[in-house]
C-alpha cells in the first residue's frame, strides 16, 4: 500500500471555495483520505474524533486563525507531531518565523500551482 493510500489529511479553511481548491490539488495527486473543518474549533474536535497525519491549514480564519491551531495542535499530547502546512496570502517573514517557531513543517503562499502545492506536501510526507 503506498503512502497515498494511507496517508489522511485535515484540510481546515473558513471559505468552501478554498476548501474545495485544496480538495482537488489532493485529488489530482491522489489522495483520497481528506477530511474537512471550517474553522480552528471544529479542527480540533475533528483532530480527535478521527485524527489525520497531516493538517492543511488557511491561516486567516475568524475564532482561531492558522497559527493559534497549530499552537493548540502542538501543545496537547495527542496531535502534537501531526504534520502542519499553513496556506496564506501573505507569506511575510514574521508569519513564517512565527509558524517555524511553533513547529510549522511548511507553508504555500496563495495563489499556488499544483506543481508548487505537490513539492509542498512531499517536503513533509515525502514522495507521493
Amino acid at each position: 500500500m503506498s503512502i497515498k493510500d494511507q496517508l489522511k489529511i485535515l484540510v481546515v479553511d473558513d471559505m468552501s471555495t478554498s476548501r474545495g481548491l485544496v480538495s482537488q490539488a489532493l485529488e489530482a495527486i491522489g489522495i483520497g483520505k481528506v477530511g474537512y473543518a471550517d474553522d480552528g474549533n471544529s479542527a480540533l474536535k475533528h483532530m480527535q474524533s478521527d485524527p489525520a497525519h497531516l493538517v492543511i491549514s488557511d491561516f486567516n480564519m475568524p475564532g482561531m486563525n492558522g497559527l493559534e491551531l497549530l499552537r493548540a495542535l502542538r501543545t496537547n499530547a495527542a496531535t502534537r507531531s501531526v504534520g502542519f502546512i499553513l496556506i496564506t496570502g501573505k507569506a511575510t517573514q514574521d508569519l513564517i518565523d512565527t509558524g517555524r517557531s511553533l513547529g510549522m513543517n511548511n507553508f504555500l503562499k496563495k495563489p499556488f500551482t499544483q506543481q508548487e502545492f505537490r513539492a509542498c506536501l512531499e517536503a513533509v510526507v515525502g514522495r507521493l
